[in-house]
């Protein structure tokens, strides 16, 4: 595949045969999220491999992400525990293991067995020592009619961060695509802020984010909205016309003062904690960080504050 076409596409393809045609070492972040192997109902392909067959594929398509990865870039792969301990079983032999993230995406328990509640997202480093990675923050959980701080810090409150905590390896702030009516016609679509915090721990503007289960475009869109570069893959042309024509409408617009950040609900949900210095003066810190008086917070202009970006 020639070189010039690397950039800001997606391929009608099945993921091995495009993942083949790219050369070694050629993206920045490789990030899947592939069928589940639960039946779910996708357009066209048929989820309900057996098991054996299902794990040998994964291990292919695994293999070839390694190899397309930068030795400064992520691996990532999105699914549920029972096949993310194979993964990681594939991994270990051809990359360095950095973190098994927990994303708590509200499921509900039910029935007579522990009922799984996370997602997990495996990230590895194509070589830890040479891997690239930044440290992100999320805002403090405040009520949202008092503004009084959710978590009890008891007497180290006067010490927090203005914004808010850096993130570890359990995400329990960003939720599901939930509602139909902001659902894609795909069974597993995943909410922006999820992808766009992965793109700005792991990258830098520009760098080539790499998704060969594409999907309705979501790792695209968000690749684009924080100025990075996107290819990939998928499958099915239903889905395919989805996501470019989302692509087309989508602008590379997630940032304040020309630093990349990742905006939820008109709000920042992200924020690297290298650029908190050039963001702090957007947002008003109030003495007293754990105050609740709606009138000591000075909340700027529309477009001026960490808070409301709408």
């Amino acid at each position: 595949m020639p070189d010039n076409l690397l950039h800001n596409q997606i391929y009608h393809s099945d993921c091995l045969t495009f993942l083949r045609s790219l050369p070694d070492n050629c993206v920045d972040v490789s990030f899947a999220d592939p069928p589940l192997s639960l039946k779910k109902k996708y357009s066209t392909y048929k989820d309900n491999p057996k098991e054996a067959d299902y794990l040998a594929w994964c291990k292919d398509w695994i293999t070839e992400m390694v190899r397309v990865t930068k030795p400064t870039g992520s691996i990532l792969l999105h699914n549920i525990p029972k096949w993310l301990t194979h993964y990681a079983g594939f991994l270990n032999t051809q990359a360095d293991f950095l973190h098994w993230i927990a994303w708590d995406a509200g499921s509900t328990p039910r029935g007579k067995k522990l009922f799984p509640t996370h997602y997990g997202i495996l990230l590895y480093a194509k070589d830890k020592k040479q891997h690239k990675f930044y440290e992100v923050r999320m805002p403090h959980k405040r009520c949202r009619k008092c503004l009084y701080l959710q978590k009890d810090y008891g007497g180290k409150k006067k010490g927090l961060h203005p914004f808010g905590p850096l993130i570890g390896d359990v995400w329990t702030d960003l939720h599901r695509v939930k509602h139909a009516g902001k659902r894609d016609k795909h069974p597993c679509q995943l909410p922006y802020p999820l992808l766009e915090r992965i793109i700005l721990m792991c990258s830098d503007e520009g760098n080539i984010i790499l998704d060969p289960f594409m999907g309705t475009g979501t790792t695209a869109i968000c690749a684009k909205k924080l100025g990075r570069v996107y290819l990939g893959s998928d499958l099915d042309l239903n889905y395919l016309k989805i996501a470019n024509e989302k692509l087309s409408k989508t602008q590379s617009d997630s940032s304040l003062n020309g630093i990349w950040v990742s905006q939820y609900l008109g709000r920042v949900a992200t924020l690297r904690d290298r650029d908190w210095k050039a963001l702090a003066g957007l947002y008003d810190v109030p003495e007293d960080i754990t105050a609740v008086d709606r009138e000591e917070i000075d909340f700027r202009s529309v477009e001026e504050t960490l808070f409301d970006v709408s």
